[in-house]
């Protein structure tokens, strides 16, 4: 039962500097990829990133493309090449990968030279694109579902790219959407994580989570949006999504950019802040205690945020190595209060270098939960009385036995938090988090629905 108390977050800190995934990390996702491209008859390789989507490029290079698109080739005995524009030859990947790079000023922004390079075909003929070879593509989508005729001739990569393979290969059929390779929902390479990218991911939560803190502890009557941003500080990552902070009529627009808008007593607000591996999101409204409400909103935001928490806290309880999505789904579900809100979205994700990845969490689902696989608690509640908003986003990764022990010895400050973190949900927050869960953050779980009392936040009262 969701009750209102002094709560006082932790201060576990976090590593001094981001840690780094070494070259055997990459060769081992290479070989994954390999063997994945064997089982499904696959010769090649090709895919497409850009500044938006490079989520897969970067999970086998380390490499984002800057202000420019990007094509890496593999082949299905272990070679591969990098294609990019005039402004990536001088942001490469680590020499040490072994990649064959090549200039394709194509991928350079307009009016840019475009005299120092081959055409495309050449380039894709020389690599071994050729009338009856398999092509699968990767981008950041895949198709599975009534809406988009095609099925896995459905491709999202450009068309230009997608016809010169089709026509190369000399039969459409043999050029197919692959991305699921990755972003499968249970076998995709990037839904389980090794300890050294879950160490990586740790320190994001800690910066994401860390801003956002800062943040509502400078949210004040009067404070515009754009005053705040300066507090979600990346600390040199890089963004996962725009810096989000809302107030008032614009909180209901959830994405929007912090602008000149100022915090009034009664509005709701929300902010998010994600870096690669990580994002944390609060909602709710700016108030010091139910008597700074709205009249509109006296008797139902009570209930509306009491509710939301216990929602969280049944998600959170659900998880387990070996739980069913569909499982989870259903213990988060059984609890909501159908005439106070619906689900938005999925009520939970897969979290990696992008913010999402993909979501198992649908009624039904057989998806089952494994070790390696980081998650972000993310239930936005659509109010179905008056408007009123609450989030409390926030990761957790699930963690066998073995990959506990891999993680206290590989990164055993990283463990120490990790461990520190569940037992203080379990015991300040009354959240029964199984054992193999783990909260990549100093405020998962932690909601405090009145903004300016950030001490005041629901605890689950049943698990005392």
């Amino acid at each position: 039962m969701p009750q209102l108390a002094t709560v006082n977050l932790p201060q576990n800190g976090r590593a001094e500097t981001l840690p780094q995934l070494p070259h055997a990390v990459y060769r081992s996702r290479m070989e994954a990829t390999l063997a994945r491209m064997q089982e499904l008859g696959l010769d090649a390789l090709a895919m497409y990133g850009d500044r938006e989507h490079s989520a897969n490029l970067a999970f086998l290079t380390g490499f984002d493309p800057r202000f420019e698109e990007a094509l890496l080739l593999l082949a299905a005995d272990g070679r591969w090449k990098l294609l990019v524009g005039n402004e990536c030859m001088g942001y490469l990947p680590d020499a040490g990968l072994g990649l064959d790079v090549e200039r394709f000023q194509d991928f350079s922004l307009l009016g840019q030279p475009r005299g120092n390079s081959r055409p495309l075909r050449p380039i894709l003929a020389d690599f071994g694109i050729r009338p009856g070879i398999h092509v699968g593509c990767v981008g950041w989508k895949y198709f599975d579902g009534s809406l988009i005729p095609g099925g896995e001739l459905a491709i999202e990569i450009p068309a230009y790219l997608v016809d010169l393979l089709r026509d190369l290969c000399a039969d459409r059929k043999l050029v197919t959407n692959a991305t699921a390779i990755f972003m499968h929902p249970q076998t995709g390479l990037r839904v389980h994580s090794e300890p050294e990218q879950i160490a990586q991911f740790e320190y994001a939560a800690s910066v994401t989570s860390a801003g956002v803190t800062a943040l509502l502890k400078h949210l004040q009557d009067g404070v515009r949006e754009q005053d705040l941003e300066k507090y979600l500080d990346a600390s040199g990552l890089t963004l996962s999504c725009h810096r989000m902070i809302g107030f008032g009529e614009k909180a209901r627009r959830g994405l929007a950019s912090p602008g000149a808008s100022r915090a009034r007593i009664g509005d709701a607000y929300t902010t998010a802040f994600g870096v690669t591996g990580a994002l944390t999101c609060r909602a709710g409204v700016i108030a010091r205690g139910p008597d700074d409400l709205p009249a509109e909103l006296q008797e139902f935001y009570p209930r509306f945020a009491a509710n939301f928490f216990a929602v969280t806290a049944a998600w959170y309880e659900a998880l387990a190595i070996g739980a069913k999505a569909g499982d989870v789904f259903r213990a988060a579900d059984a609890v909501r209060d159908p005439e106070l809100f619906e689900f938005a979205l999925s009520p939970g994700h897969y979290l990696h270098l992008d913010e999402w990845v993909h979501s198992p969490f649908a009624p039904g689902s057989a998806v089952v939960l494994d070790s390696g696989m980081v998650l972000q608690m993310d239930i936005i509640p659509v109010s179905r009385g008056p408007f009123a908003y609450t989030n409390a986003e926030d990761g957790v990764v699930l963690a066998d036995a073995e990959l506990q022990t891999e993680l206290a010895a590989g990164f055993p400050d990283c463990w120490h938090r990790l461990v520190a973190r569940r037992d203080w949900m379990r015991r300040e927050l009354g959240i029964s988090l199984h054992d193999t869960v783990f909260p990549l953050s100093d405020t998962a779980g932690w909601f405090a629905p009145y903004a300016l009392n950030l001490n005041w936040a629901y605890i689950n009262t049943s698990a005392y």
